[in-house]
């Protein structure tokens, strides 16, 4: 059976990690209070210690610039796959023609 993929809030996502960081708090037990998996939790929790996310309530859970970091990374990926498949076919041609 396919689950589907839950989605949710930037506010539900802050007010989980930071009921996680709570003092004498247990994440596995935080996540299953709130329906999620504990890996989840730990996921997010390291994405707002890491910097990946804005912490502030009120603004986007990614900021603009880590919307475009992760953009161009996407994009740099697609063309070093594109390269990489082009590269093949001119060794792939060049043999053939020998």
């Amino acid at each position: 059976m396919a689950r589907t993929r839950r989605h949710f809030t930037d506010e539900f996502k802050r007010e989980a990690v930071r009921l996680a960081e709570q003092p004498d708090t247990n994440v596995s037990r935080i996540a299953q209070d709130l329906g999620l998996d504990p890996s989840v939790l730990r996921r997010w929790v390291g994405q707002m210690r890491g910097g990946t996310w804005e912490p502030a309530p009120g603004k986007p859970l990614k900021s603009a610039q880590q919307q475009e970091i992760e953009q161009l990374r996407r994009e740099l990926a697609k063309v070093k796959t594109e390269r990489d498949i082009l590269k093949k076919a001119v060794g792939y041609f060049a043999k053939d023609q020998t």
